[in-house]
């Protein structure tokens, strides 16, 4: 047995520790399936990770493992310079569900020194939970502080807008996550966001009312 081996049943044995069937039972209810679901809370799967250093080659056997509780630790404990491109898309691919979508991009992929411009390239991917990491990254990098040129702005608004406004229920969240996130940035932001919205008013779409609403709370805030 490798010393990687050791680490994961160690870390399998913690888990098991502290498993919680009627979370993981709510979970499955809720369409958040996973090879294998122990059900442990959020704050004690940090604190388990913390004891190991990071690592890719710990990191890589954790996200293969299809349990929950190891893939959301293989976003905590992989370098993010180690990360080729590559290898994100290959764990992006693996991503079936919101939560670890949610997790990854916060604990991972908003790190990646390549991050703002692939970001855009998984929103333009033709999966939906691949928009949803992109619009989720995408937003990250936005609220600390990452730039975009004027041509990716507007693109980046255009389909987030498209998003917003579709029946896609991930996309459309990411992407209204995203167009919060630049409302509240600066009157500036707010009001090529807000026309940018306006000019869809023709469209007819019935979310489009609910949408103008919350960017005007976000922009209030």
């Amino acid at each position: 047995m490798t010393n990687i081996d050791e680490t994961i049943k160690e870390i399998k044995t913690q888990c098991r520790l502290t498993m919680n069937g009627a979370v993981s039972a709510a979970m499955r209810e809720r369409g958040i399936v996973y090879k294998l679901n122990f059900g442990v809370e959020y704050p004690r799967i940090k604190t388990i990770a913390r004891q190991y250093a990071p690592d890719h080659g710990l990191a890589s056997a954790l996200w293969k493992s299809g349990i929950r509780e190891l893939q959301i630790m293989a976003g905590l404990l992989q370098p993010a310079e180690t990360m080729l491109p590559e290898i994100a898309s290959i764990w992006i691919d693996d991503i079936t569900n919101c939560e670890l979508a949610e997790m990854t991009s916060m604990n991972l992929l908003c790190r990646l020194p390549y991050a703002p411009s692939e970001a855009l390239r998984w929103i333009a991917s033709d999966d939906e939970m691949q928009q949803y990491c992109g619009y989720l990254t995408v937003a990250r990098l936005l609220g600390r502080g990452t730039q975009y040129n004027e041509s990716a702005m507007h693109e980046l608004i255009d389909q987030s807008l498209c998003a917003a406004l579709s029946e896609a229920v991930w996309p459309r969240q990411g992407a209204t996550t995203v167009l919060k996130e630049l409302a509240a940035q600066s009157p500036t932001q707010s009001r090529a966001v807000m026309a940018a919205v306006n000019a869809y008013a023709a469209h007819g779409k019935p979310l489009w009312e609910e949408l103008r609403t919350q960017l005007r709370y976000a922009a209030a805030q």
